[in-house]
């Protein structure tokens, strides 16, 4: 089968497309014939070599597919060959055939294409997962959610309005990104190149109080003007790290606020843990998909050969959404 390799670590230019053997799938798995995919930063990270994937799963990038089932393992009941999936995979989908457990399946809906299909795992189970089941965001609170334009921060957005849609958003954002950010329903936005320590006008926009989440992927650079910006009881979910992975903490305040800091990572998690979250996805999130109250933002579609250009644009954090490759006409 068709598939992206790499000839190396490095950037864009290590990656290569040529021929690789066909998985099989295993013990309560399914194989799906890639029909889109999309590149998330991770991918970009496994790309310089600092992203390596679990034990057992694919070396080949992609972490989402959107196609039909091919052939069912052993011990897989309730789908059948030719059904429209979607889903989560540890690896493998950049190539035309990919691995996925029957747990992490779900059925695309009927008016959802193969490229608005490949938009939904990984970046909108990311944010689901963040922001409303460890998060714990209910309607009529407040957050942040740093990086406006991001495909996860774009689908925490859109997840927010749909489902907690009195709640008060705070996005922080590029300058040519904020009107976009604006019409995805953004309250408040915050030019962050103008506005770096966002905590003063955080607390004006909030009468002093703060915000009851922050959802974020910065990092170091973040952790003390988000302390500050917390609420009593508020709650920082950090996602990622790409300014810096040490900083200093004030722990008296977080006691005395009674704020919680939590780490989370989705690639990582258990099989049967990951089968969890996204039967709640599926069951809470998925039918805003099927009646098109949310509608995945793509900003282009490039084939599997266009790759680096893919990457590069990413890179370059030219995009507003998501990037799609399309493996399959």
């Amino acid at each position: 089968m068709k598939a992206v390799l790499l000839s190396g670590f490095g950037g864009v230019e290590v990656l290569t497309v040529g021929e690789v053997e066909r998985p099989a799938p295993g013990e309560n798995q399914v194989l799906v014939k890639v029909m889109a995919t999309s590149v998330n930063r991770p991918d970009l990270v496994q790309r310089e070599g600092k992203y390596p994937p679990p034990p057992g799963d694919s070396v080949i990038l992609g972490l989402e597919v959107s196609g039909v089932i091919e052939e069912l393992g052993p011990g897989v009941t309730g789908w059948q060959k030719g059904d429209r999936v979607i889903s989560l995979v540890g690896g493998g989908g950049y190539a035309e055939y990919a691995v996925a457990y029957a747990d992490h399946l779900m059925s695309i809906p009927e008016r959802m294409s193969f490229e608005e299909a490949a938009c939904v795992c990984e970046s909108y189970i990311t944010a689901f997962l963040n922001v409303f089941m460890i998060g714990e965001f209910r309607d009529g609170e407040s957050a942040i959610l740093h990086g406006g334009g991001g495909g996860v921060n774009t689908a925490a957005l859109q997840l927010c309005k749909a489902l907690a849609p009195t709640g008060k958003l705070i996005v922080t954002a590029a300058p040519e990104k904020m009107e976009r950010v604006k019409e995805l329903g953004a309250d408040f936005l915050i030019n962050f190149r103008e506005t770096p320590d966002f905590t003063e006008i955080v607390k004006e926009f909030t009468g002093k109080k703060g915000v009851d989440l922050i959802l974020d992927h910065v990092g170091a650079k973040y952790l003390a003007p988000n302390m500050n910006s917390l609420a009593y009881k508020g709650r920082l979910v950090v996602i990622g790290v790409t300014s810096g992975i040490k900083a200093e903490l004030n722990l008296a305040l977080m006691m005395v606020k009674r704020q919680q800091i939590i780490g989370s990572v989705l690639r990582s998690r258990p099989v049967s843990e990951k089968g969890e979250i996204v039967a709640e996805f599926t069951r809470r999130a998925l039918p805003k998909f099927a009646d098109r109250t949310i509608v995945p933002i793509i900003e282009k579609v490039f084939t599997l050969d266009q790759v680096a250009e893919a990457h590069k644009m990413m890179e370059e954090d030219k995009h507003f959404g998501k990037i799609v490759l399309r493996i399959a006409q």
